[in-house]
């Protein structure tokens, strides 16, 4: 199957801009690195019954954009455990319709952030997205715990850990920026609830204080694992931790961590994640707004996304004539679902230390450039309109995961995280609408005041 060419654009698809487990890799470090410059950049601002699929029509950019955001949601809301008797009310599956009865946490931060989208967009209504966020929030405090964090999977019906996972820092920190996007939207007893969980979150216990760094996993067998010494998809657990009224960090975490410095080919220089993953660039963003701020040694967290966007996007154009996928239209390399399963080193340069760290084999997640729209507007609308015209990319929850037209494959699940950073990055651009509950959150706010991520002057 050949490439879908730029006639997509002369077909009257017209583009508008607009304002296996599924684990989110994390990034290594190898051995003896040494800590690199940090640049200054300057922002850039400018119940449960089968799901049928999606009929097939032509659609114009706004249209694609409401297939994908309603397709995710029902995907949160419906693959969830709704029995009111269950142990486990309002775990939501890792992914669908593979490993049945598995929840993530991960996804369910998604999914917490996820029912106010909802209820602003008419899907679902206040009272139900409170019931259900009040009730999964009660799961949540009855759930096994260390020092406040949780297990990452777990079994779906019972609550309990699944798979002998870890204990894990950043799906925890995925999950508490769920729970308090809820909390700020619903308020009442879901607010209470909210703060009691996440000020019950033990932030200093998992951190190395032989190297100033947080830890990525704990298991009670073997103890802690890894280190978040790479820039990658940590960014909220830094603020999280330094907004804390009870067990707070300080900023020598964030200021720790290794900023290594590096571009595709004559593009600008950014900071980079270890496998080039772009979903790297995109999950804290999707609740953190960091447009008109930037650190003490100058970065602006935004404009360098936009510039890992661009650069994924140049090598997807340098790399057309090789691939039948990617290209102009099928662009943005990142952890997802590929013909020999999931595969977390998907990636683009830059990546490591020598651009040898991350995988390429024209598997492509729509959801990279989905996730984009916010960082490229016009690159990202036109994957997206392409992305609609192949059907096989369809389903009743938006996308599929991922499609690889060398292999002539296409991704039989949806995977939650996947699904939850399109439909929040989505909500953004659209409105604003997970920033203005977030950005308003009184930890939040904090722990970037005390990390002085601050407004630019």
């Amino acid at each position: 199957m050949n490439k879908i060419s730029l006639v997509l654009m002369a077909a009257g698809l017209a583009i508008t801009s607009c304002a296996a487990p599924a684990k989110a890799p994390t990034a290594t470090l190898a051995p003896g690195a040494q800590m690199a410059t940090t640049p200054s950049l300057a922002p850039t601002l400018p119940a449960h019954d089968e799901p049928t699929a999606a009929p097939t029509v032509a659609a114009t950019l706004p249209e694609v954009i409401a297939f994908e955001m309603k397709g995710a949601f029902d995907f949160f809301w419906q693959q969830s455990n709704s029995d009111p008797t269950s142990p486990g009310y309002g775990l939501v599956r890792d992914r669908y319709p593979g490993s049945p009865g598995i929840a993530s946490i991960a996804s369910l931060g998604f999914a917490l952030s996820a029912y106010p989208v909802g209820v602003e967009k008419g899907y679902v209504s206040f009272d139900e997205a409170y019931e259900r966020s009040n009730r999964t929030l009660q799961t949540l405090l009855g759930l096994e715990r260390t020092e406040g964090f949780f297990y990452h999977f777990l079994d779906m019906q019972t609550g309990q850990r699944a798979w002998q996972s870890e204990v894990s820092s950043i799906d925890t920190a995925i999950l508490m920026m769920g729970v308090l996007t809820a909390g700020q939207y619903f308020g009442s007893e879901v607010q209470q609830k909210a703060d009691q969980l996440y000020r019950e979150v033990n932030w200093p216990w998992f951190v190395d204080e032989t190297r100033s760094m947080f830890y990525m996993a704990y298991r009670p067998e073997k103890g802690f694992e890894g280190h978040w010494d790479f820039y990658a998809e940590q960014l909220m657990l830094y603020v999280l931790a330094a907004g804390s009224p009870t067990f707070p960090s300080d900023d020598s975490l964030y200021y720790g961590f290794t900023r290594h410095i590096g571009q595709y080919g004559d593009g600008e220089p950014f900071i980079h994640s270890w496998f080039g993953s772009l979903f790297t660039y995109q999950f804290s963003h999707a609740w953190l707004d960091f447009r008109n701020l930037q650190d003490r040694e100058g970065v602006n967290w935004f404009e360098n996304s936009v510039r890992a966007a661009r650069a994924q996007y140049q090598f997807a154009l340098d790399n057309d004539p090789t691939y039948q996928t990617l290209g102009p239209l099928a662009w943005g390399l990142s952890a997802c679902d590929g013909p020999d399963g999931y595969n977390g080193l998907y990636g683009a340069p830059p990546s490591g230390f020598d651009n040898q760290s991350h995988v390429v084999d024209d598997t492509v997640p729509p959801y990279a450039a989905i996730a984009s729209l916010i960082f490229l507007p016009e690159e990202s609308a036109q994957a997206m309109l392409n992305y609609y015209s192949l059907e096989n990319l369809k389903s009743a929850y938006g996308f599929v995961d991922a499609f690889n037209l060398s292999e002539d494959w296409y991704a039989s699940d949806v995977i939650g995280i996947d699904k939850g950073v399109s439909l929040l990055m989505l909500a953004n651009n659209e409105a604003d609408t997970v920033y203005n509950l977030t950005m308003q959150n009184p930890y939040l706010s904090e722990g970037l005041a005390r990390l002085q991520i601050l407004p630019l002057p």
